[in-house]
């Protein structure tokens, strides 16, 4: 799958991009750029990447449960299909007896999660190293 690029040549940016890395018991998804219709699937995939390697046998969960913490410090826009990715693997997390926690909510993004009320069903940090501490 590709990511969403800004039209300009070999020296384009992503328009979004997600950097999936561990952070002791948890996973780190961190989203930069605009999270929409046509970058959803990206999201969507390293989502279940994370959920996958949170929830592998190997990984000791007895202390803390398993956690994917979403860092939006570096997002820029998120539309509703981008917000319901993140809902359904919420729902998917839980199931599985895992949880996902926002991060860094800023601008538009935060001002979506207000208006929807989607804030209200995720747990929302101010900052990564807060997500990570309530991990």
């Amino acid at each position: 799958m590709s990511q969403g690029v800004v039209e300009g040549g070999a020296d384009a940016l992503p328009r979004f991009a997600v950097e999936l890395r561990a952070v002791g018991a948890a996973v780190v998804l961190a989203l930069s750029g605009e999270l929409d219709y046509d970058t959803a699937p990206e999201l969507r995939e390293r989502l279940d990447q994370a959920l996958d390697q949170v929830l592998e046998p190997a990984v000791d969960r007895s202390a803390r449960p398993a956690t994917v913490v979403v860092d939006c410090s570096s997002l820029a826009f998120c539309d509703s299909t981008g917000l319901n990715v993140l809902l359904a693997a919420r729902l998917k997390a839980e199931q599985q007896g895992a949880s996902i926690r926002l991060a860094a909510l800023r601008g538009h993004v935060v001002r979506m999660f207000e208006i929807t009320g989607a804030g209200t069903v995720f747990s929302v940090h101010p900052d990564l190293a807060d997500a990570l501490a309530a991990a």
